[in-house]
């Protein structure tokens, strides 16, 4: 009911013509499309494991395939203001049910929910800017981006359905699944546990202020109702979460970049840990019979991305949570450090293929490791034991292009101590997608 209502509306809106439109210029678009469509299939080889539970990745399983078809909507309506409108389809499941490994293995694909292929609207959002300056640059048109002229010093307000994660912890090389690396811990700074249903998108709103030397912004969105669930928490008093970052450009050697700074803050209807333990001495502990409004999770991460001449783009990651309430909505990560780089042009011309390589070290708090040692599970991990060591990853991927509009990458990664397990893996993970883009 909800997907279809937010579908009828988006419709009616995108379909409006409005009387305040300014399009008088022929440059300036008054609307944008674009689509996507990305197919994933996944294998890993069997692996020793010397016990597993139902959130343990199966040592021994077929191959796994994902998909999302997008549909990109843009509709400017007046001066600074436009409407973005995204239909989805997405189907298909990850290998294990997405569970068993912190670094979740394909980041198109959700923990929960049927494989069977479904339609949502991914976003539906208005987003309002206000020229603080006379001056202006050209952006490019692009996904949910319309074209033209910008000021270079704006203040800007994005309301509606969104995902956290196209505002916030950009990065140039490691960011998006569909055309960059495919891990999860590489999507984003692993321990921000950021708001979003299943699929990965939330309703809030976002403040951002821009220059040329600086950025800052800043949102406030719901959360789940449940760990893991797609419903949101009403209970707004109780149940939010605020994300701010700091974004400054800087300049090393000959080549340019951005540092960011993030910092979050969340409270939701959770479970703790150590109750958890605690009130079920002796017994396998539970932390959803923990859960109780007033329990909060804040966090902190830093990154960056450097050019390096024409052809080389390095980057790195840090993140960190308190972890001492359960994780709610993105995985269980409570430290991770990730670094890598891209070779653009590695054996044809640049922007025709692209070599990557990515390291990643996950670790979890001390509470949350004595949980999943004495046998408790959260959404993604829980091996019924646990021998605790960092989760280590490492992804290579080469990415060619066959047409203008169709890209190729192949994928392998590599997992020590899945889970924070020693007594697991380790795991080789084979993987093919392809991207189509126009």
């Amino acid at each position: 009911m909800l997907n279809t209502s937010l579908l009828s509306l988006c419709t009616l809106m995108i379909l409006w013509e409005g009387s305040f439109a300014q399009n008088s210029s022929s440059d300036i678009p008054a609307w944008n499309f674009y689509f996507q469509q990305t197919v994933i299939g996944q294998y890993h080889f069997d692996f020793p494991s010397a016990y597993a539970d139902a959130n343990s990745l199966a040592a021994h399983e077929g191959a796994a395939f994902s998909f999302t078809s997008t549909v990109f909507i843009g509709r400017r309506l007046w001066q600074g203001g436009e409407l973005y409108c995204d239909p989805e389809l997405a189907g298909g499941s990850g290998l294990s049910g997405s569970t068993g490994v912190a670094g979740a293995l394909n980041g198109e694909t959700y923990r929960i929910g049927d494989p069977a292929p479904s339609l949502a609207i991914a976003r539906l959002y208005i987003r309002q800017s206000i020229a603080l300056s006379e001056d202006r640059v050209a952006v490019p048109d692009a996904p949910n981006q319309i074209g033209g002229m910008q000021p270079t010093h704006r203040l800007s307000i994005t309301l509606g359905k969104y995902s956290v994660a196209d505002q916030f912890d950009n990065n140039s090389v490691s960011h998006d699944p569909r055309t960059q690396f495919l891990n999860w811990s590489l999507m984003s700074v692993g321990a921000w546990d950021y708001p979003a249903d299943t699929k990965g998108y939330t309703i809030g709103a976002t403040v951002e202020y821009s220059t040329p030397d600086v950025t800052v912004r800043a949102a406030t969105d719901l959360v789940a109702k449940s760990a893991n669930q797609s419903v949101f928490d009403k209970n707004l008093s109780q149940a939010h979460s605020e994300t701010v970052e700091l974004e400054i450009p800087e300049s090393v050697l000959s080549g340019t970049g951005t540092i960011r700074i993030l910092g979050f803050h969340t409270l939701a209807h959770m479970g703790n840990y150590l109750q958890a333990i605690q009130s079920d001495s002796g017994r396998v502990p539970d932390i959803t019979s923990t859960r109780a409004y007033g329990r909060a999770k804040y966090g902190f991460g830093l990154n960056i991305d450097q050019t390096l001449g024409k052809y080389v783009t390095v980057f790195s990651r840090a993140s960190w949570n308190d972890g001492r309430n359960e994780t709610w909505m993105f995985t269980e990560i409570d430290r991770s450090f990730s670094a890598g780089c891209a070779f653009d042009g590695v054996f044809r011309k640049p922007g025709d293929d692209i070599l990557r390589g990515a390291f990643v070290l996950n670790g979890i708090s001390d509470d949350h490791r004595k949980y999943l040692e004495a046998g408790g599970s959260g959404f993604i991990l829980g091996d019924r034991k646990l021998n605790y060591a960092l989760e280590s990853i490492v992804e290579l991927q080469y990415l060619t292009r066959i047409t203008n509009y169709f890209a190729l990458s192949a994928d392998y990664q590599f997992v020590l101590n899945p889970g924070y397990n020693k007594d697991r893996g380790p795991v080789h993970v084979v993987g093919l997608r392809g991207h189509v883009a126009m």
